[in-house]
């Protein structure tokens, strides 16, 4: 590592000095689980753990506690949308730093009352990050307060690059890690450090596929960069002036995981892992999902960068999941209006082993006779298996089932 970079290990030996004791050493947990799922042996760094949940509270902690007694007096700004304007607020009134941070407009009201709940000042302005940090740095030169980028910034970066330290002095014999980027402060500060304390570990970067910032940059491509992601904690346009020499010099490849592979990621930290893991957080395992032959037979350290998801979200995502592995499955049934109907189509079911979860009728459809009668029925199953021998028993019943796909379509008749 002789290129100039922004940041040395010695800058992170002394950030790991600095943070000690302000945020938590978080444990490296083994993951039987994800590693029966990828054929890896993989373990888990669980920064969700943090007090805000999220790995910026290293950064943040390693600036604040870097500045002069005049700027701490003078306080901080800083633009974000989510786990960094916590971080810094949330640390800034422990110091006794005064704090303001600039949130765009279209910032949920949960994000913008929990970073207000820390004791920060909240300005919203603009629809876009880009925005809130051209009006945070104009509140800066106004206001003379010290700018704490969430990326872009020596200090931030070198606080993030504890991550690794820790995850090498808990398992030396990781073979590679696998971080999620986005502006790219977490890898940097990760890819000095590891590649500090063991030159061959090698380092994967992963992205959204709506947001392939630093694989543009990285490879001189120019994919189109925007839209609505799962993983807005790495959904950056311009990655960081300090970070991408590190990245592009250090870092072997960047993978593009896709909105169902993040889901899917989301769900596994859940139900195999017991761990909440935003989009961003779970980008990692995204990866090794998509990918699965690459990884096989390796060590692998999983950064969970991030655990703030909302609840319903998550809700939603566990359904999806469900619905993709069959084994939630909605039928359309037809049949003539008489007594008795539902009754039997419930036994029907029972006798299968379905529990039914929401049933309507539908008695104005125009493809269905006038005495006639439609059920769409909600049901859970054991998997694929169960879900084709429902459909079976329903069809010899005369029931004609259509299955209806989750995005509400029915199929035709078979």
């Amino acid at each position: 590592m002789s290129e100039p970079f922004a940041i040395t290990p010695a800058d992170i030996d002394a950030a790991a000095r600095r943070i000690e004791g302000h945020v938590l050493r978080t444990p490296l947990v083994p993951a039987p689980r994800l590693s029966e799922l990828t054929g890896a042996t993989v373990l888990v760094k669980h920064e969700n753990m943090q007090a805000t949940a999220s790995f910026k509270e290293r950064g943040a902690v390693n600036k604040l506690l870097g500045l002069t007694e005049a700027e701490k007096a003078r306080g901080v700004i800083a633009m974000s949308a989510g786990n960094h304007a916590q971080a810094v607020a949330y640390h800034a009134r422990r110091f006794g730093i005064p704090a303001t941070i600039v949130m765009p407009e279209t910032t949920p009201l949960v994000k913008v009352e929990n970073t207000r709940a820390h004791g920060a000042r909240v300005v919203l302005h603009g629809e876009t990050l880009y925005e809130s940090a051209q009006r945070a740095r104009e509140l800066a030169d106004a206001e003379a307060l010290v700018f704490v980028h969430p990326y872009d910034d020596a200090a931030v970066m070198a606080g993030q690059g504890t991550v690794a330290q820790e995850m090498l002095a808990d398992a030396p014999d990781l073979d590679m890690l696998i971080i999620p980027l986005g502006g790219g402060g977490l890898m940097a500060g990760n890819a000095i450090a590891a590649k500090a304390l063991k030159p061959e570990i090698e380092l994967i970067g992963v992205e959204a596929a709506l947001y392939p910032s630093f694989f543009n940059a990285v490879n001189g491509e120019d994919r189109p960069i925007g839209g609505a992601t799962l993983a807005e904690g790495i959904a950056v346009k311009t990655v960081g002036q300090q970070t991408l020499p590190i990245v592009s010099s250090l870092v072997s490849d960047i993978v593009l995981v896709g909105e169902d592979l993040i889901e899917r990621a989301v769900n596994a930290y859940a139900s195999l892992q017991h761990s909440l893991a935003e989009g961003a957080g779970a980008a990692g395992l995204a990866a090794m999902f998509k990918e699965p032959d690459r990884y096989r037979g390796r060590k692998i350290g999983l950064v969970l960068c991030g655990g703030n998801i909302d609840t319903r979200l998550l809700a939603a995502i566990m359904v999806r999941e469900l619905e993709r592995e069959n084994r939630i499955a909605a039928f359309r049934l037809t049949a003539s209006d008489r007594p008795g109907l539902l009754g039997k189509v419930a036994s029907l079911l029972g006798e299968q082993g379905a529990n039914i979860l929401e049933v309507s009728h539908g008695r104005l459809f125009l493809d269905v006779p006038a005495k006639g009668v439609t059920l769409d029925v909600t049901v859970e199953t054991r998997g694929e298996a169960h879900t084709k021998a429902i459909e079976d028993a329903l069809r010899t019943e005369g029931f004609l089932p259509r299955r209806i796909l989750p995005r509400g379509l029915a199929e035709q008749d078979r």
